[in-house]
């Protein structure tokens, strides 16, 4: 299909809007004054601390040193590019679509949770980071896995991307943009508050965030656009704080990569995808613990061509779809004597409200349930140190398939002495989910070859980690071994490589994490390791080639580091060395170092001023995060903002 995206004028409303929250601003009783965001996302993890979590240590410093990009405005990935516990295998612009794995799991195998929910595409994963939230209003990403995955995640095996809501200060931010390949983009951000009749603060706010360019390659355009307003309640005038949360937000991207899906840069594909969020969520202490509930619309169109040249007809190889999903849930913890009660669930209803090509299978609908429920008990022992023990089930079902019931099983032995702690646990877990429809209903040959006789995925795993936490430094190291079984996965065979198949695989994967963070005065540092085998049976199918399952690092390092220079500069670094595991489509080299860095400069003489110059893939690296799917080049771009 020929296609132009131009740039939509409303801009102007936002900026309208913003006058008007200005006006209440100035007569709100709230100064107003700036907030560093690192102190700001300090105190959303002092806010919410994650209390349950047993293989996972608190990370003072930043996992991630450049949490903006250089190619576009910021999205829920940016933050995820370099994180040494999760991977991002994009297509183009990780903010125009980006796959995300954990410990060697497929894009569909991690989820993305906001508050109590679990936030899924029921067309495919590749949506699932299709979340149109400003990122400022979130707090750090935690990486839920094992138990913690069980409890907090929904239909997705392996992790959790789990996301808090911070608290909205007053004050408001503009920022500009400009750079390589005709690159400009533009935000603002404007919030508002008052105190309430019993302490209470009300508070609202507005964003919009724009961005378009031509793209490092020839056909990989992107045209983004993205509005949010977000209301809240909270109260933390007392011991016991409790904060409500109401969103709603809509996007809509338009972005070029040739060979972005199909792996064929001689195809000048393009994806088109307008998603509309409404979300709320609702959390507060006890005495005894705490709770959360939350609920969320989404309505996604999306517009794919797999080649840009051609003209659409509305018949099947058009590739549009339509969906909707509603979902509602709750989790918390409740201590009863010697036992703490952690639990959660989920409820979620979705439907394929239309679609040209993916009309095979026997539903449209599905509705899906989750629940779990895993007490724990401390038991102290001599030299100040505690024993945990966990165990519990998750029961997983849905309308048109199976029900099943999963254990949960975890010790952990924690020893405190002065400031420092170290925490050593093994814990099981069985997770399980269901394909999208994108697997069940395509067609059962062809370009994207579907399979609807694919049933439930289960990922059995076990974990050994070792923890350490001291006021200078944090550290972790685990070594994990799971069985996926009957994972989908989407296979080539040599003769016909435009014929992508959906198959079923049992894999054994093994693997080793080790992370480490240190913050000093000036210098905050975070490094990263990663190596993962993986043994892959694909039974009677006919298989040459892995284009997910075995699409994988097997050594991965990150170095981030941030250090201060003097009081008004700051230099961001990421680092990532891949050695990826052969691919007999991959055209690039699957040895890779990738780097992005920022030179950040906040004056004295103008305070709220901030500017930066950042570089996205320093060394202009030809990697293939997909086989045969070109590498974003090197990006470069200057952005300036106020800050009120």
């Amino acid at each position: 299909m020929f296609e132009t995206h131009a740039v939509h004028g409303t801009l102007p409303l936002l900026a309208s809007a913003a006058l008007l929250l200005g006006d209440i601003a100035r007569s709100a009783e709230n100064d107003g004054s700036d907030v560093d965001e690192s102190t700001a996302a300090q105190a959303d993890e002092n806010r919410y601390p994650d209390i349950d979590d047993i293989d996972e240590i608190t990370v003072r410093a930043d996992r991630v040193a450049n949490t903006e990009p250089a190619g576009t405005y910021s999205t829920v990935v940016t933050a995820l590019r370099f994180d040494p516990l999760t991977e991002i295998q994009s297509r183009g612009l990780p903010e125009g679509q980006a796959d995300v794995t954990v410990r060697g799991g497929l894009f569909e195998n991690t989820g993305f949770k906001l508050g109590a929910v679990t936030i899924m595409d029921p067309q495919t994963g590749h949506y699932f980071a299709e979340l149109p939230v400003d990122p400022v209003v979130l707090g750090r990403p935690h990486i839920k896995k094992g138990i913690d995955n069980a409890i907090a995640g929904f239909n997705s095996s392996v992790a959790t991307v789990d996301y808090a809501l911070r608290r909205l200060e007053a004050g408001g931010q503009v920022s500009l943009g400009a750079g390589s390949d005709d690159l400009n983009f533009q935000s603002l951000r404007l919030a508002v508050n008052t105190v309430a009749p019993g302490g209470a603060e009300i508070a609202a706010g507005i964003s919009a965030a724009m961005s378009e360019g031509d793209g490092s390659v020839p056909n990989g355009d992107h045209d983004f656009e993205r509005f949010n307003l977000h209301l809240q309640r909270s109260d933390y005038s007392g011991d016991l704080g409790a904060q409500s949360d109401f969103i709603v937000a809509y996007q809509d991207k338009f972005y070029g990569w040739p060979g972005a899906y199909t792996g064929f840069a001689t195809l000048a594909e393009t994806d088109h995808t307008q998603t509309t969020f409404v979300f709320a969520n609702h959390r507060r202490d006890l005495e005894r613990g705490w709770f959360e509930i939350g609920a969320y619309y989404r309505h996604l169109e999306d517009d794919y061509d797999f080649d840009r040249t051609t003209r659409e007809s509305g018949a099947p190889g058009s590739f549009d779809h339509e969906t909707r999903v509603v979902g509602a849930g709750a989790q918390g913890l409740y201590r009863a004597g010697a036992v703490n009660w952690r639990y959660g669930a989920q409820f979620t209803a979705d439907e394929l409200v239309r679609s040209t090509d993916l009309n095979e299978g026997d539903f449209r609908k599905r509705r899906y349930l989750t629940a779990s429920l895993v007490p724990s008990v401390d038991q102290a022992l001599e030299g100040g140190r505690v024993l945990t023990w966990r165990a519990g089930a998750t029961f997983d079902t849905t309308s048109e398939d199976g029900s099943t019931v999963l254990p949960l099983l975890g010790v952990s032995l924690t020893n405190t002495t002065g400031e420092a702690s170290t925490v050593v646990s093994l814990d099981y877990a069985k997770t399980s989910q269901v394909p999208g429809y994108t697997v069940l209903k395509s067609r059962p040959a062809g370009l994207f070859g579907g399979n609807a006789d694919l049933g439930r995925e289960r990922a059995s795993q076990a974990t050994l980690s070792l923890s350490r936490e001291t006021p200078v430094w944090q550290g972790t190291l685990a070594a994990f071994y799971r069985r996926d079984d009957n994972l989908v996965d989407w296979t080539f065979l040599s003769g016909a490589p435009f014929a992508r198949q959906a198959n079923a695989v049992d894999i054994d994967v093994l693997g080793f994490e080790a992370l480490v963070t240190a913050q000093w005065r000036s210098l905050e540092l975070a490094a990263g390791y990663t190596w993962l085998d993986k043994d892959a049976d694909y039974g009677s199918a006919l298989v040459d080639a892995s284009y997910y399952a075995l699409n994988f690092a097997r050594h991965r390092v990150t170095l981030a580091l941030r250090y201060r220079l003097g009081e008004q500069f700051e230099l961001r670094l990421d680092n990532e060395y891949r050695a990826q595991e052969d691919n007999p489509i991959r055209t690039s080299d699957d040895d890779a170092y990738l780097g992005a860095v920022a030179l950040a400069w906040r004056p004295r003489a103008a305070s709220g001023f901030a500017a930066a110059l950042t570089v996205d893939n320093l060394a202009d690296s030809d990697f293939e995060p997909f086989p045969g799917t070109p590498a974003v080049g090197r990006q470069v771009s200057l952005s300036a903002g106020y800050r009120w």
